[in-house]
């Protein structure tokens, strides 16, 4: 493990952070680490980086002891390139051994889109690791995969892109992954003036690299299929989320049933509430976001 002065493009984007290098099983984890006090671990979504808590990870810091890396695969944290597919599990068992590296044996998650499905696998796993968990943008995957209907396809047809057959989705987005990207986060955000231009530029870096586009389509790979049964497996036993939990996400949100009462399902403490904006919570409305992840994170 060691620890290193970080900057991104030459513009600090994390003041009084330290680089994040750590080995953990497989997986060579990249970020940046800062703060004092209770730990908490936030972990981005698709198709970006740990970038995408650049607003929020230095407010927490004054509270809290702040861990931001890329997820396995996507950004500077690098795999074995034989490893099996890294579903939630296999990213939330890595991130544990992360933070056991770190000395860090109680922590609170807090996820975005991709990442807030690695936090629930992780906080279901790991019950005794987790004191909270809050869920940015996301119903579990069992409950997306239920609710899905043609709205729901047009609006999110990456889902069912990514999680293609090797190498099909590879060799289509290799034709222009700009294009792509730019068009995935513009539909998020309903268009890219939430995102500053570094930012755009640092997803669009990583999204060029194929190993990088590669782990995004094994990451959906497992949704539609380990992932699922891993959830599926966990409603048929009973097995509930025993840290609190807090859901927010967007008035745009256009389920059948709120996340709020999907959220009761998996867990017995839970509150949230919908924030005006677009899927990319924590780069569109960072001060409401860390406004709820504030006091929620402060009870112990």
């Amino acid at each position: 493990m060691s620890s290193e002065s970080f900057r991104h493009d030459s513009h600090d984007h994390f003041p009084s952070f330290s680089g994040l290098q750590v080995d953990a099983g497989d997986v060579s984890f990249s970020g940046v680490i800062g703060g004092s006090g209770p730990a908490v671990l936030l972990l981005h979504g698709y198709p970006q980086t740990h970038l995408a808590w650049r607003y929020i990870a230095p407010r927490l810091a004054h509270s809290f002891t702040v861990v931001a890396p890329d997820l396995p695969g996507y950004g500077k944290s690098k795999t074995g390139a034989d490893c099996p597919r890294w579903t939630k599990r296999r990213v939330g068992d890595s991130l544990v051994a992360m933070m056991t590296q770190l000395g860090h044996e109680e922590f609170a998650v807090v996820g975005h889109d991709r990442g807030a499905r690695v936090g629930y696998r992780l906080a279901l796993d790991h019950p005794s690791r987790s004191t909270h968990y809050a869920a940015l943008a996301v119903v579990p995957t069992l409950d997306a995969w239920n609710g899905v209907d043609m709205r729901f396809g047009l609006a999110n047809f990456h889902w069912f892109l990514l999680a293609q057959p090797f190498d099909l989705p590879e060799r289509l987005l290799s034709a222009d992954p700009d294009a792509f990207i730019d068009a995935a986060l513009g539909n998020m955000a309903g268009g890219l003036d939430d995102i500053d231009a570094d930012a755009l530029t640092a997803y669009r870096q990583a999204f060029r690299d194929p190993s990088v586009r590669h782990a995004m389509c094994e990451d959906y790979r497992a949704a539609a299929h380990e992932d699922l049964e891993n959830d599926a497996a966990d409603r048929a036993a009973g097995t509930m989320l025993q840290c609190p939990v807090l859901a927010l996400w967007p008035d745009s949100f256009r389920g059948k049933t709120s996340p709020l009462d999907i959220w009761r399902c998996w867990a017995s403490n839970v509150r949230g509430k919908a924030l005006n904006g677009g899927h990319l919570l924590p780069e569109e409305r960072p001060q409401e976001v860390t406004a709820e992840l504030l006091p929620f994170l402060a009870r112990r």
